[in-house]
């Protein structure tokens, strides 16, 4: 049974998400524009041992997603990470994951929203401008807030078909590089330094980001006991094997040129098919951030939703669609933010802090975790079990703790600016959230 006050899920939203589309949208988040990148600043550390580095990167997330399954079996509200820590915690410490959550996904849609303008305008000339790139950003955001609103099962779909769309040109690389690819490129000279192993490893959890956003609309997921694990392991495999295979492509073929390629698929492309290949991965660039924007518009609004449903933001931001029974005030909000600062670009100091975010986000979730089955908190079924007991977030929090020890000190500091001014709204709000609950 679940403890008094155990949370009972959103009823006003429609559970329409299952197993495919939560991991569509999963795999969506996760590969993003930074793959298109990633495989040339991995070889620049390691040469061809850089899939080690996604092996033990891996692992880590392996770790950190297995508490993510059992904390999104036992709690169904809406909310995802910031409403596991919620339950847990206390409503001061799931705030302050939500701000985390909020403040992660709002900076990373913004900042792939200036790559997707710019790879767009590589193929359309006429949106090299800065007037052309900002018609082009408003444009997107509308339509695709235009097709959320309109119902989560559409924006579930849409996502689960740029997603598709999206790996067909990656997965066509990998199947075609063993073709083309030079076995000597691919020998270890020399077995890498422990320590480049490790921060390569650091900088590659940033590209399997994504499950935390990805879960944001848990309160609209079908049976999520069984559906949010199944899609978590589902999805964190299939992106592993992804990785694994677009470096070791890139690097069969490229050699010692794939660490200073600044477009290396597109790079790897032109060596196997021509113009055509190189013309193929830009439009699969393209498409795969237009369908990263896509999923981060379906997900992050849900973070304002759940800080209204609680109190931290006018009850209108929590507003539902009369019609569609979709989080629509919350959808314009933070598209019409997120749009803003894609256009302006003034985001980009506040990309460390995204990234010490995540990290941070992380550690509660696999605290919340093991709260949740020391609760034995049950969201309606039997709830995963992670494997070995209790003793998986703990190994997980130990990799978390053992990253942060490279964050330097005016990180922290922003890092502690900004909670510190979530705290100021929550005691803020605090009496007014008093009143609504009596």
């Amino acid at each position: 049974m679940a403890p008094s006050g155990a949370p009972s899920g959103a009823p006003s939203l429609v559970r329409a998400i299952g197993t495919l589309g939560l991991a569509a949208g999963i795999v969506n988040v996760t590969v993003g524009g930074g793959i298109f990148r990633l495989p040339a600043d991995v070889a620049q550390s390691l040469g061809a041992a850089a899939p080690l580095a996604y092996l033990v990167c891996a692992v880590a997330m392996g770790l950190i997603v297995l508490c993510f399954a059992e904390a999104g079996s036992r709690v169904d509200l809406t909310g995802g990470p910031y409403a596991y820590v919620e339950v847990a915690f206390g409503p001061f410490a799931g705030f302050l994951a939500g701000v985390l959550v909020w403040l992660l996904g709002t900076l990373a849609v913004a900042a792939v929203s200036v790559v997707f303008a710019t790879n767009a305008g590589e193929l359309a000339p006429a949106l090299r401008s800065d007037v052309g790139r900002a018609v082009f950003l408003v444009t997107v955001f509308t339509l695709l807030s235009l097709l959320n609103v309109w119902g989560v099962d559409k924006g579930t779909r849409f996502n689960a078909v740029f997603t598709v769309a999206k790996l067909l040109p990656l997965l066509v690389l990998v199947v075609a590089a063993p073709f083309y690819v030079s076995t000597a490129n691919l020998a270890w000279p020399a077995a890498p330094d422990a320590g480049a192993v490790s921060r390569t490893s650091i900088l590659l959890l940033f590209a399997f980001c994504g499950v935390e956003s990805a879960l944001l609309p848990s309160g609209e997921v079908r049976d999520p006991s069984r559906t949010v694990p199944r899609a978590i392991l589902l999805a964190m495999v299939a992106v592993t094997f992804l990785y694994i295979a677009l470096q070791a492509a890139a690097q069969g073929v490229l050699g010692t040129a794939l660490a200073g390629a600044p477009t290396p698929l597109a790079e790897a492309a032109s060596r196997m098919f021509g113009g055509f290949g190189r013309s193929l991965l830009l439009v699969g660039a393209t498409v795969s951030m237009f369908g990263y924007v896509s999923g981060m518009i379906l997900a992050v609004p849900r973070a304002l939703f759940a800080f209204a449903r609680d109190g931290f933001l006018p009850a209108v931001v929590g507003s539902v669609h009369p019609r569609f029974r979709t989080p629509h005030v919350a959808i314009a909000l933070q598209s019409a933010l997120a749009c803003g600062l894609a256009v302006s670009g003034s985001f980009a100091r506040l990309a460390i802090l995204a990234s010490l975010s995540v990290i941070v986000l992380y550690f509660g979730c696999c605290l919340a975790a093991w709260r949740l089955r020391q609760l034995d908190v049950r969201a309606g079924g039997t709830p995963f079990q992670m494997p070995g007991g209790g003793v998986a977030p703990f190994l997980a929090c130990g990799v978390i703790l053992w990253m942060l020890t490279g964050i330097k000190a005016e990180e922290w500091l922003a890092l502690a600016v900004a909670l510190g001014l979530a705290t100021g709204l929550f005691l803020a709000t605090a009496p007014a959230r008093a009143r609504r609950r009596a």
